[in-house]
């Protein structure tokens, strides 16, 4: 059957999306995109000029390994606004990442607290609703409060991105009835866990739970084998799509024998010791 992501308009070939930093090398980072085969590749401007990014890349070769990456993938970039504490200074960095990517696709990313990185949500608001007049494709990062999320939407951003855990800290997913209400109540939208996960696993469960994605960063860049890692995460994602379009079994308080008696030749009643022929 045909389970195709499509986010405004545009469809994304994967349902696993990675970060480009805190790689090893940049050659290290390329391996590891080219295994995860990611819809999104996201990188960061960190408040920088066009030209000051322009001559890094000329420095280190960091681009040329990402594009190349991103091209044999077929991976698209999304620039995101890391760093920034106002709507002002997402908007700037938003508008310089268009004009250097060639994209109106920008992850939209408002710090309000520095020591949790959580977003403030109505600077996120603000900077969401500007951005969408100026014709930028906009997902947001944030946290996975119902009513913000519903903002979002309503502003018209066409996916959000609520966080699993704080950045970095790879405790996956640690609100699941939050995350489960989100996918609920919000039945038609284009839900995304962006941060927190750090083992396959909690990716599957994201997957399982009904997410449409994944985004992260940390758990790839920082194992000790990255490109297995992606592997790892590639096929963790598979696995959880399909096992929710699949259908998950409910959950139940009592045991429930695989194998009913009924039919068999004896019943034991509980408690007696006795056998009857059915």
């Amino acid at each position: 059957m045909n389970d195709v992501l499509s986010i405004g308009g545009d469809t994304i070939n994967s349902r696993l999306w990675l970060g480009s930093s805190l790689y090893p090398s940049p050659q290290i980072m390329a391996q590891a995109l080219t295994a995860a085969e990611p819809g999104f590749i996201t990188l960061s401007l960190r408040r920088q000029t066009a030209a000051q990014v322009k001559e890094q890349v000329a420095e280190n070769g960091h681009w040329q390994w990402l594009t190349q990456a991103a091209a044999r993938s077929g991976a698209r970039l999304l620039p995101n606004t890391a760093g920034c504490h106002s709507a002002r200074e997402a908007i700037l960095l938003a508008q310089m990442a268009r004009e250097l990517f060639a994209t109106d696709w920008i992850k939209l990313e408002v710090i309000g607290d520095d020591y949790t990185l959580q977003p403030h949500p109505l600077q996120l608001v603000e900077a969401a609703r500007e951005l969408l007049a100026q014709g930028f494709k906009v997902l947001p990062y944030c946290t996975d409060d119902l009513v913000l999320c519903r903002t979002l939407l309503e502003l018209g951003c066409p996916a959000v991105m609520p966080w699993g855990a704080p950045i970095g800290t790879g405790k996956g997913l640690m609100n699941p009835y939050q995350l489960r209400t989100l996918r609920e109540r919000l039945p038609d939208a284009t839900l995304i866990i962006d941060a927190g996960l750090g083992k396959p696993s909690q990716a599957m469960a994201a997957l399982e739970m009904g997410f449409d994605a994944v985004l992260l960063n940390t758990a790839v860049a920082l194992a000790s084998d990255p490109q297995q890692m992606a592997q790892a995460f590639r096929q963790a994602v598979s696995g959880g799509r399909a096992a929710y379009r699949a259908g998950l079994m409910p959950e139940r308080d009592q045991a429930s024998p695989s194998t009913p008696a009924l039919g068999l030749p004896f019943w034991h009643q509980p408690g007696t010791g006795r056998k009857e022929a059915l």
